[in-house]
């Protein structure tokens, strides 16, 4: 995948490494705190390798579809990375770390590596989506954190898996 775009936040949470990495690694839950609709998960159940979500972001007239697929987890060391295919050709190419900090904190690393269609359409959807190319993966993160920090304190339910 050629990389046209790379945006790499970084956040520092205010929760244990293994409430982020629960969240992270819950897929079917993901759209409790991230701004998409999870259609569906295949295989159910814990985060592996080659595990595949569909689903949708925006506006629920627009449907904006796309697909999540894990290629890396690293429980060990709490890196994940996932191809994502999206609406119009656009491809990311994602990996998140957390690293354990004192105090119950960490710090999340998010690399997205943006790939556009050739010729004029990837050219079009570069200049149409560039502020959010920007702002995108950091406000997704803040919403990672958010709700770490919310389930820390005990105040977050995530959705569960389906049999989990």
């Amino acid at each position: 995948m050629t990389t046209n775009y790379l945006a790499c936040p970084t956040e520092i949470v205010e929760a244990p490494v293994g409430v982020v990495w629960q969240l992270l690694t819950n897929i079917a839950g993901w759209g409790s705190f991230f701004d998409l609709r999870v259609i569906s998960v295949e295989p159910p159940g814990p985060a592996a390798k080659g595990q595949r979500m569909l689903g949708e972001s925006g506006p629920r007239w627009l449907h904006l579809g796309g697909s999540f697929e894990y290629t890396l987890i690293d429980e060990a060391n709490y890196k994940l990375e996932m191809d994502v295919r999206l609406s119009l050709g656009l491809t990311v190419h994602e990996a998140l770390d957390c690293i354990p900090l004192k105090d119950g904190r960490c710090r999340v690393n998010y690399h997205c590596n943006f790939g556009f269609p050739g010729g004029w359409r990837g050219r079009l959807m570069r200049v149409l989506l560039s502020r959010g190319l920007k702002t995108g993966p950091a406000e997704s993160l803040l919403q990672l954190k958010r709700a770490a920090e919310l389930e820390h304190r005990g105040r977050f339910v995530p959705q569960l898996a389906p049999g989990g």
